[in-house]
């Protein structure tokens, strides 16, 4: 084959093409398939949350038993979603929120996008009684550890 035929030009800018959109849809598979939300592993952690900030900063931690909850927790953790959890409070023992009398229901949280103002608030609030509502749904919320306990 002669170098300077058109139609051999053509052929290695096909070639060239084909290399450069394989690599390129290689490139997007393996980050999406990586991406480690996409990915998060089966079984129920412990997340423990930042909520506020600078001297206002509290930590609290959740039992996390569903796969959405656990995958919404580590896109937070990862720094790819801003949601917050928003579950039942349960006034009976802190369970895995060392430090506190109270905890979230672990079948009863869920992360989400927006709630309505009366749940937000520090942890310190829903144990002094100072946050009266049922639920609990701090706005600042950040998760910061995922520990998987079963």
């Amino acid at each position: 084959m002669d170098p300077l035929d058109p139609s051999h030009e053509e052929a290695l800018l096909r070639a060239r093409m084909t290399a450069v959109l394989s690599s390129l849809a290689l490139t997007v598979a393996m980050a999406v398939s990586g991406t480690p939300a996409a990915a998060a592993p089966a079984g129920e952690y412990v997340a423990t949350l930042r909520v506020g900030e600078g001297a206002n900063t509290e930590y609290f931690r959740i039992h996390l038993v569903e796969a959405a909850d656990v995958t919404a927790a580590f896109a937070s953790l990862n720094l790819q979603s801003n949601q917050f959890p928003n579950g039942l409070i349960v006034r009976t023992g802190p369970e895995v929120n060392v430090g506190y009398s109270w905890h979230l229901d672990p079948a009863d949280v869920e992360f989400v996008d927006f709630t309505i103002e009366l749940c937000d608030g520090l942890p310190s609030d829903v144990e002094s009684g100072a946050l009266t509502s049922d639920r609990y749904c701090p706005w600042s919320a950040r998760v910061v550890r995922m520990t998987r306990v079963r």
